[in-house]
């Protein structure tokens, strides 16, 4: 009875991992991506090229897809980023109506598009990403530095919704119709 008990219980253990996979869900031939500068409707200068940026480098730490060029890609990361603003939140008592902490807060529209079959596998989905910063005394470099920071979280945020998307799934649609 005692050495049936443990076995049962790494028995019971180990069958909640069955589903748990050890590779990417990506298929092989998906696994080539690029990222056009996005579209900036913002009043923030160039955050559609530093977002389209920060992309790249996600994928590239994520380490799951390569980066190609776009004829050679399988898969591409559309993007608009829709707003980016500012908003106060501590005035600085010694300075009359200077802001001292300000919350940015960046929003994208972004699509997934299948290269080769020309569907769309991810169709506009919103991500936004806020980080706060200080302006007490150069505002512009501490708003570039704050977009940066935001936009990196929007690129975290992009990357894992592509690397973890149902692929599998996608292809069986595919399939069925």
């Amino acid at each position: 009875m005692k050495k049936i008990l443990p076995m049962a219980l790494a028995a019971f253990a180990l069958a909640g991992c069955a589903s748990y996979r050890w590779t990417s869900p990506v298929p092989s031939d998906m696994r080539t991506v690029c990222v056009p500068t996005f579209r900036n409707e913002s009043d923030v200068v160039e955050i559609g090229a530093v977002a389209a940026r920060q992309v790249l480098r996600e994928f590239q730490r994520e380490g799951t897809f390569k980066i190609a060029p776009a004829d050679e890609a399988a898969i591409e990361v559309q993007g608009v980023v829709k707003f980016a603003s500012a908003a106060l939140i501590h005035f600085k008592r010694t300075v009359t109506m200077r802001a001292y902490e300000q919350r940015l807060v960046v929003s994208a529209d972004v699509s997934v598009v299948d290269r080769r079959s020309g569907k769309v596998v991810v169709n506009n989905r919103r991500y936004v990403a806020e980080t706060t910063y200080f302006s007490d005394t150069d505002i512009a470099t501490a708003r570039r530095d704050a977009s940066g920071r935001a936009v990196e979280d929007l690129a975290r945020q992009i990357v894992d919704d592509v690397t973890s998307c149902r692929w599998d799934d996608t292809k069986a649609k595919e399939a069925v119709k």
